[in-house]
Order: structure tokens, then C-alpha cells, then sequence
């Protein structure tokens, strides 16, 4: 397989887990609304459970395939800089979700079943984000 595309599934990988961190830590910490601090842990643990056994497999092409000088580092002034809390969560639901899309394309390579897994995680960060942003909402005025 391409060194490109275990680039690909590693850095989608973080950010998905990096985004519904933030996500999680935000409504934990700002809204104390046990049930969807629960979903956002519960999602980020499934992502990882599921890629889990992929990771093992493929470990040293993971790691190995790993570039921290890649040419996309450089933030835009958009990233930046967030507007308040929901601006904050909105951006890293965003984050997750376009890295859940691309991973559920790129797992087509390796697992049919496993890239419909990661359709289905995207679903529920959809799901996860609108009920959230409600209540993000109703803390930051």
C-alpha cells in the first residue's frame, strides 16, 4: 500500500480524536451536561476501539509513514482565532467530521465494513453537534 494513504488514515486519525476531545472538554467543562459529554467520549473511544485491530495490523506503516513536517502545517488566519465557545466547538466538529469522511473513504482500501463504521460515527457527530451547539448556546449568553 501507498505510504500516502497510511499518511492519510494516521493524520485523519488525530484529528478526529483531537476535535471531539476539544468537543468533549467544552461541553464538559462549560455546560456540565452529563449525556453529551458521555456521547463524545463514548464516539471517541468506538473511533479508536474500531481502527484499533487496522493500527495493530499496520503499525509500522502508521508510524513510519508519519511526516510532522507536512506542507499543510501552516495555520489560515481563520484558524487562528474563534469568535466564543460555540465558534469553538463548531470548528472542531467540523474537524471531525471531514476526518471521519476521509477516513471512511480511504478504510474502503483496507475493510468495506469498517469505512461504513466510520459513516456511522460521522452521523452521530452530526447528531452529537446539533443537540450541543443548543446548549452551548444557551450558557454563552
Amino acid at each position: 500500500m501507498d505510504t500516502g494513504v497510511y499518511r492519510i488514515i494516521d493524520a485523519n486519525l488525530n484529528r478526529v480524536m483531537e476535535g471531539t476531545r476539544v468537543c468533549e472538554d467544552i461541553v464538559r467543562f462549560s455546560s456540565d451536561n452529563e449525556k453529551l459529554t458521555r456521547r463524545l467520549k463514548d464516539l471517541r473511544h468506538d473511533i479508536f476501539t474500531a481502527i484499533k485491530d487496522l493500527r495493530k495490523e499496520h503499525l509500522d506503516e502508521l508510524v513510519s509513514a508519519r511526516n510532522i513536517e507536512d506542507v499543510g502545517l501552516k495555520s489560515n488566519d481563520s484558524e487562528k482565532k474563534r469568535a466564543d465557545l460555540v465558534d469553538l466547538f463548531l470548528a472542531n466538529t467540523q474537524r471531525g467530521k471531514e476526518s471521519l469522511r476521509v477516513l471512511e473513504e480511504v478504510l474502503k482500501l483496507f475493510d468495506a465494513e469498517l469505512s461504513q463504521k466510520f459513516k456511522s460515527f460521522r452521523f452521530k457527530l452530526y447528531d452529537i453537534e446539533k443537540k450541543a451547539v443548543k446548549e452551548i448556546e444557551k450558557i454563552a449568553k
